[in-house]
Formats: structure tokens, sequence, C-alpha cells
């Protein structure tokens, strides 16, 4: 599972973060529209939070004063989210990220670095996630084309009101 999919829209970041400008609210109906594109593999992520992964999970953990755990699948699973990032030095603007602190914990374990987390959740290899990257893998093909036609109507509206 080495293959990867980078689709370049030119100019998205530049109209995702002139939507506002042009006309307040417009950013918000894009981001419910690029959500409803993502459906599909939101979904197929949510359904890989299913069960504890480590009994040790279900405990309280704290580091420096912030609480990271327990784990709780259904929180895992109301976690998955898209995101827009248009800031210049974003590496995506479209992300389907997880935003529960113990799944995000989850996903990535051990994916930078050998730790004991990581070996027991099972190894990852560099850069891959648990759940996410391989749902939205698996699901790649119609939210792409979905979100490739979404993001070029931002653009050519952007575009137009501009003019």
């Amino acid at each position: 599972m080495t293959a990867s999919t980078n689709i370049e829209i030119a100019g998205i970041k530049d109209a995702i973060r002139a939507l506002n400008k042009i006309e307040p609210g417009l950013r918000k109906q894009f981001q419910q529209e690029a959500t409803k594109i993502a459906q599909p593999a939101i979904e197929e992520a949510q359904r890989g939070y299913v069960g504890l992964p480590l009994s040790g999970m279900a405990y309280n953990w704290t580091r420096d004063g912030k609480k990271l755990f327990p784990y709780d699948p259904a929180k895992a699973a109301r976690g998955v989210k898209v995101k827009l990032d248009a800031a210049r030095n974003a590496v995506a603007v479209i992300v389907i990220q997880q935003t529960n602190v113990a799944a995000a914990i989850f996903e990535a374990a051990g994916r930078k670095t050998a730790n004991r987390l990581g070996e027991s959740l099972g190894a990852l290899s560099p850069g891959r996630t648990r759940i996410i990257g391989p749902a939205v893998y698996r699901k790649r093909g119609a939210v792409t084309r979905e979100m490739e036609q979404a993001a070029l109507r931002i653009v050519n509206q952007v575009n137009r009101e501009l003019q």
C-alpha cells in the first residue's frame, strides 16, 4: 500500500480564502458541500472505530496536565471531520482528520518513531495511519472526482465574482 494520490487544483487555496470576502457564508457553504462529498470516506472511517484497541486505553491517562484518554469508540467515530485549511503553508486544502485526542493518538502512535504504544497497537509504515488513511484510500475514487468538480466550481465562481 505505497501508492499515493495527490490532486492539485491551481488557485483553490486562494479561492477558499476569498470566499468570505466575496460573499459572507460562502466558505461555510463550501465546507458543508465538501463534508457531504467526503461522507462515504467519513462513514468508512467511522466504521473502523469499533471496540477498544488495548484494555489500558479505557483508563484515564494524562500527560503534563492534559487529558489524553480514556478511548471511547463512539467519540472516536464522531471525531472524524472534514477541515478546510487554506493557510499559505498548508500541505492539503481539504483534509479528513480525527479531532478526538484519544483516537488521534491511536491513529498515529508509532508512526514517526517506534514506541511501546505503537508496537502494542501494531506496526505502521512511516507516514501512515491506522483507520482514516486506509478508509479514505478505499473511497478515494468517488470522493476525488466529486471534490475536484466542487473545487473547480468554487474557483470559477470566485473568478466570475472578481471580474
